[in-house]
């Protein structure tokens, strides 16, 4: 059987779990209070983080879940963050959705599976 590794965990959930050579990043959120591009980058910057801490990078992204509070009104925002961040020639499947977050002040969570490297 394969080793399982668990990253910040808490009661409810780890934050990331490594098994085999695939990275599964639960649902990360913004840690600032503003518009959808602020948070956006904010929980981008997170996931560069837990990425680098499993050993691998956004180039190596397979799947990503993109969950909005309102997709008709940030949409636009996000995708240009979107846009900044992702690699162009190593884009991972997506897919954008609409949610009710755990927070009012919440815009957007994404969820993330990758490849390490």
């Amino acid at each position: 059987m394969t080793h399982i590794t668990r990253i910040d965990s808490n009661e409810r959930l780890s934050r990331v779990v490594i098994h085999g050579d695939t990275i599964y990043i639960a649902g990360i959120t913004a840690s600032v209070k503003g518009d959808i591009v602020a948070q956006t980058r904010d929980v981008l910057q997170k996931i560069d983080g837990y990425l680098a801490t499993a050993g691998s990078d956004k180039r190596h992204l397979l799947s990503v879940q993109i969950w909005l509070k309102d997709i008709t009104a940030d949409f636009a925002g996000m995708n240009s963050v979107w846009a900044e961040w992702a690699p162009k020639d190593a884009l991972p499947t997506r897919a954008t959705g609409e949610v009710h977050l755990a927070s009012p002040d919440l815009l957007v969570e994404i969820i993330v599976t990758a490849a390490k490297i």
